[in-house]
């Protein structure tokens, strides 16, 4: 059995992608060479805000005040299993020492970067959980710094919880701009901040843009592209759970793919006839948002058993992806491609995406078959070293001539050929290429 789609996207990721290259370059040029006071030009100009930049503990402290207590409490259940998910990541990599010969130690140390850019969209969506999924990780990894950078609304600001949010997180600066002006800030260590060694955090097309052409001199966590989800599902789903699974993801944007793969016919064509009425039952924009998401991007595919659908799901790679289905256990061990797996109904994308304590900052448009999401490892280098006595390292350096002189590398095989000398003066080596 040929899979069968019946529903079929008539537009992909790629298919919206619009000419930002040369408006965001040609900001960054502006921003570099203009420093803060063209920074503040393109904020007044995109951002329409004029006010201060680099927020003052009395505006944080004010801002704080307008949070409810019942959100603040919210915040810190996520913060905290976000801080203790972290952790556990963090105890996974350790400084290490082996002895490769002996005499001869080699090992890894583990550094963090000295300052992180996190950027918390705040436009269309006040993203709380991106506050907290980025400035808490980088705080963990233990960055000396963390910019906290949010687009500010005019005559308002950053939004309160986002302000909270990324104070009780550990961030050193929040910074009120947003757009490629907030990414050029961070950086080039605009007013008064230290250079970003990295930049992490979900952005539009033109923050996924600056992120790119900066990329090389300044790391990042990804290029992502809009958000997707796929949901694996068999005969045993419950088909408004389905349903509403893939509308609650598919309100992120127009242009953010949703999938269903399943084996049973009836299920998908029952889910198919729910979606409709759970969108139009949304707010105003979610609903154009997941109408317009449903419409031209997703896909409802049909596939010949388990075996197949787990196929299906690895081709897409999806950002995130949802089992609804028998014997949870069989599909993690077969799954290979995905940002972030949701096992079983109990559990969804939203809370992954919100306070679950797995960051929500993942790879899109297939990249998850080559590389998983935001975490504290993506703060932390790891980086080598060694040391040996003189007697140790005289095999190494008789190697490493003899392969150096083979490869051409005279002046490499050199740099052998001294130590031995002066390590051993009465021994003769054969150091030739042939040898």
């Amino acid at each position: 059995m040929t899979r069968d789609y019946l529903k079929k996207a008539t537009l992909t990721a790629k298919s919206d992608a619009t000419e930002v290259h040369q408006t965001v370059k040609t900001i960054l040029a502006d921003i570099e060479a203009g420093g803060d006071a063209k920074a503040r030009e393109y904020a007044e100009k995109f951002d329409r805000y004029t006010g201060n930049i680099v927020m003052t503990q009395e505006e944080i402290d004010a801002a704080i005040a307008q949070v409810p207590e019942k959100l603040k409490a919210d915040i810190r259940f996520a913060h905290e299993n976000v801080k203790r998910f972290a952790e556990l990541q963090k105890g996974t990599t350790t400084n290490v020492e082996m002895e490769i010969t002996p005499g001869f130690f080699a090992g890894q140390k583990v550094i963090p970067v000295d300052a992180a850019g996190c950027y918390v969209p705040g436009g269309r969506y006040s993203h709380i959980a991106s506050a907290i999924m980025t400035v808490t990780t980088a705080k963990v990894a233990g960055c000396k710094h963390i910019t906290a950078c949010s687009p500010p609304r005019p005559d308002v600001g950053v939004a309160p919880a986002i302000v909270y949010a990324a104070h009780i997180c550990g961030a050193d600066k929040i910074l009120a701009m947003g757009g490629v002006q907030g990414v050029a800030a961070m950086t080039f260590g605009l007013f008064g901040l230290p250079k970003a060694n990295i930049l992490v955090g979900p952005g539009n097309q033109f923050v996924a843009e600056a992120k790119r052409i900066l990329f090389g001199r300044v790391g990042i966590d990804m290029i992502a592209g809009p958000t997707d989800s796929l949901i694996l599902a068999d005969k045993t789903a419950d088909a408004h759970i389905v349903a509403t699974d893939l509308v609650s993801q598919a309100e992120h944007g127009y242009n953010s793919p949703v999938w269903l793969v399943t084996d049973d016919r009836a299920l998908a064509e029952k889910v198919m006839d729910l979606v409709p009425d759970l969108i139009a039952d949304l707010p105003d924009l979610n609903r154009e948002n997941a109408f317009a998401a449903w419409r031209d991007y997703a896909e409802v595919i049909l596939c010949a058993d388990r075996d197949d659908m787990a196929a299906c799901s690895d081709a897409y790679a999806p950002e995130h992806l949802t089992v609804q289905a028998e014997d949870l256990d069989w599909w993690l061990e077969r799954l290979t491609c995905y940002g972030s797996l949701f096992l079983g109904e109990e559990t969804t994308v939203s809370y992954g995406d919100k306070a679950t304590g797995t960051n929500h900052v993942l790879p899109t448009s297939g990249a998850a078959s080559y590389t998983g999401g935001l975490s504290v490892h993506k703060y932390m280098k790891i980086v080598t070293w060694q040391r040996t006595s003189r007697e140790a390292s005289k095999a190494v350096a008789e190697a490493t001539a003899r392969i150096s002189r083979l490869e051409g590398m005279e002046g490499h095989a050199r740099a052998a050929d001294v130590r031995l000398a002066k390590y051993f003066p009465d021994e003769t080596f054969d150091l030739t290429a042939d040898g």
